[in-house]
């Protein structure tokens, strides 16, 4: 695998992590039609587990194929596929070495009354499935809180420790805070920096909106004269706040939304320079060849040609 100078300027900011971990952070960023460039687009497939069959794959049947996936991946050129224990273990021999595969080591599901995740997977799985990284779920502003980020301490110690990346994903929900808060500025530029705080090599966080969530924080924005006005600005804040750009950084595409909306979203995402993005419903609820047309236009997007 030859690395390009960018990603090699990406790997040098994990000053502390093994050449076994490098190698898996490089084997993401040089998959796929945008290998070498520092951008990525992953597709995460725990909805599942989350929110349900029927709710995750009823509006495109097809999807209720773990293989599917896999290959809807793979033929879309994408860095990485993340998905549970369980929808990985069932294509894990037809795909082996086809696309770096993320685990997700622990979820939640819909009949949750609590903002807490439970340990669905482990480092030893991560192994045996040969994936390049872990990946697991913070809920910041959770009553919960304190215990994921206990988890994920000592499970990021774990898999580094065997060359395995780590990805977290940063969702703050739960506590006081409010839903407009779940995405404001602020909170998502906090969600970042814990993260990478916790030592993530990839951060996943959604797209922040302009909203000020905390009355103390809002009086620093203000005060500074931040500029959140347009999202590239604020996609280009949560890049500041993750160790000034020297973690790689992906953006959730949400719940399924239109073509135009999501294309107008990507654009936002680079020109803020984020390291690209990690599209679950948006993906695999259209039919395959809706799927495939809309991953070329947002790999094209990262590109610069679109």
């Amino acid at each position: 695998m030859k690395i390009t100078p960018k990603v090699k300027k990406i790997l040098s900011y994990y000053e502390s992590d093994t050449p076994g971990t490098k190698r898996n952070i490089a084997s993401i960023l040089m998959q796929g039609r945008l290998a070498g460039t520092g951008k990525m687009v992953i597709l995460p497939v725990d909805q599942g587990f989350e929110h349900g069959p029927a709710r995750s794959f009823a509006p495109n049947p097809d999807a209720y194929d773990p293989h599917y996936h896999y290959q809807l991946a793979v033929d879309a050129g994408l860095n990485a596929y993340a998905a549970p224990l369980g929808q990985l273990e069932a294509g894990a021999d037809t795909f082996a070495g086809q696309i770096p595969t993320i685990l997700k080591v622990n979820s939640s599901n819909s009949w949750a009354t609590t903002k807490d995740q439970a340990i669905t997977a482990s480092v030893g799985d991560a192994l045996k499935l040969g994936c390049a990284a872990i990946g697991f779920t913070i809920y910041p502003c959770s009553d919960y809180a304190n215990e994921l980020i206990e988890e994920i301490r000592e499970m990021a110690e774990e898999a580094k420790s065997v060359g395995l990346a780590v990805v977290i994903w940063s969702y703050p929900r739960g506590g006081d805070l409010s839903k407009d808060g779940e995405t404001a500025m602020d909170v998502c530029a906090y969600a970042a920096h814990l993260a990478a705080q916790l030592g993530a090599h990839i951060i996943k966080v959604k797209p922040p909106t302009a909203h000020l969530e905390q009355a103390d924080a809002k009086k620093v924005y203000e005060a500074q004269k931040i500029d959140i006005s347009t999202l590239a600005k604020r996609v280009e804040h949560v890049m500041q706040s993750s160790f000034n750009g020297r973690r790689i950084v992906v953006f959730s595409g949400g719940a399924a939304k239109g073509l135009d909306g999501l294309y107008e979203e990507i654009r936002g995402l680079r020109d803020g320079g984020a390291n690209g993005s990690i599209i679950g419903r948006n993906t695999f609820q259209r039919p395959r060849a809706e799927a495939l047309a809309m991953l070329d236009q947002i790999i094209k997007i990262y590109q610069g040609k679109a």
